[in-house]
């Protein structure tokens, strides 16, 4: 990324947005005004990029900001300037007092209050979801409703939506405390897991994942790391998503088909990203619960894969164990369907059908839980049930890719090039 507009926008819209709702007290305001300021900037910096592109920015938009509001205030001839100190006070400064005020400590608390205001319980988990992705990362909505797989007006529609919820339920740009921010902390990390997996496993369209939104869920996770160090479950999920994602290289074959893990070319994963993930679950070690201690068990299990040199040394009796912990501390029917895939190669495909009792009310219409039911009925030895299920999962499945690798599994199921019956 070479243009200096763009990579400014990188960097700098969350902490610059953050600090433009602290000042103003308005979201509709601070958005406007920097989306402004960045296209100003397209303008002006082709000939001559500034020393200091944040200061730049900052000072553009706050220059916005201000003539907004003197329209808005007519009558007057000068609107005194609020500045609102680190306990909450306001007090008439100059413009020029703003336009300076970028000390990186405030700035980082800004930040983290505006992350905290997207993931208020307030508000939807996709709905959060989306304005993470808009307000502190500061993607366009047209990016945002590609990656979630609607139309740009219908995103457009969720984001007015959610900033009018903002705005109507009075939700503070704060940061609770105690108790409150632990409570907190575990809906901001939903949050972010949330964009992650909309890209990780998009459960529709005709791609088997969005990489884009992976990364910049990741970068949000980086973002809310840095921002509370101290915490553990924001690395527990930060270590979960760069293990899942250092796979995407060897996830698709060269027509974008599904390569199965067993079947990828694990010289092709991001063992730096591997690394990474596996140093953070070692750092937060024990001192987890609820949600994540959940993340935690499933970095885990990825770590297990993540350091076998090979499909066949991977210790699913291990994994097995791990997904018991997990299943003691969640009981998920999606948790138990995962169980049942290492059970089966631990123990054997007979014992995996067992772990499968009980579920079949809960995701009738999981079309992993039919593809999973198929491959234990194959090695089995049971074709027919195996074929039954496949087609089944067929029928439920919304995603093109996968749709067409069980459809792959069928056809050698039932040992043809297509399925007639």
């Amino acid at each position: 990324m070479t243009n200096p507009v763009a990579i400014a926008h990188r960097d700098h819209w969350g902490r610059l947005l953050a600090v433009l709702v602290a000042r103003y007290r308005r979201l509709d305001l601070a958005e406007d005004a920097l989306a402004e300021a960045f296209a100003s900037a397209a303008r002006v910096w082709p000939g001559a990029v500034p020393d200091n592109p944040a200061g730049w920015l900052m000072t553009a938009a706050n220059r916005v900001a201000v003539d907004q509001l003197r329209r808005e205030e007519v009558a007057r001839r000068r609107r005194p300037l609020l500045i609102v100190d680190a306990a909450g006070r306001e007090r008439v400064g100059s413009e020029r007092e703003m336009i300076d005020d970028l000390d990186p400590a405030p700035l980082r608390d800004d930040q983290l209050r505006m992350i905290f205001l997207v993931a208020h319980p307030a508000l939807a988990p996709e709905a959060s979801a989306a304005l993470a992705l808009r307000l502190v990362l500061g993607l366009p909505t047209a990016t945002i409703a590609d990656l979630f797989l609607v139309p740009t007006a219908t995103m457009a529609a969720r984001l007015t939506r959610a900033k009018k919820r903002i705005i109507a339920a009075g939700i503070p740009l704060e940061l609770p405390e105690g108790a409150a921010l632990d409570g907190r902390i575990t809906n901001v990390c939903r949050v972010v897991y949330l964009c992650f997996t909309a890209g990780y496993a998009p459960p529709a369209g005709d791609r088997l994942l969005e990489p884009a939104l992976s990364g910049e869920a990741i970068r949000l996770g980086r973002l809310v790391v840095d921002l509370l160090p101290d915490r553990p479950a924001p690395a527990a999920g930060l270590a979960v998503m760069l293990l899942q994602h250092s796979r995407r290289d060897a996830r698709v074959d060269a027509d974008g088909g599904l390569v199965l893990l067993d079947d990828q070319d694990r010289r092709r994963w991001h063992h730096d990203e591997i690394a990474e993930g596996i140093a953070l679950l070692d750092g937060v070690r024990g001192t987890l619960g609820g949600f994540g201690a959940q993340m935690y068990l499933q970095g885990r299990i990825a770590a297990e894969h993540a350091v076998a040199a090979c499909a066949e040394d991977v210790d699913w009796a291990r994994i097995d164990r791990w997904y018991r912990q997990l299943e003691r501390l969640t009981p998920s029917p999606v948790v138990r369907l995962n169980r049942a895939v290492a059970v089966s190669r631990a123990v054997g495909p007979a014992a995996g059908l067992e772990v499968l009792n009980g579920v079949d009310d809960a995701l009738a219409d999981n079309h992993r839980l039919h593809a999973v039911r198929a491959d234990l009925y194959e090695r089995v030895g049971d074709s027919a049930a195996a074929a039954d299920q496949y087609r089944r999962a067929i029928e439920v499945c919304d995603n093109a890719v996968e749709r067409r690798h069980l459809q792959r599994m069928l056809d050698a199921v039932t040992g043809s090039g297509r399925d007639t019956r």
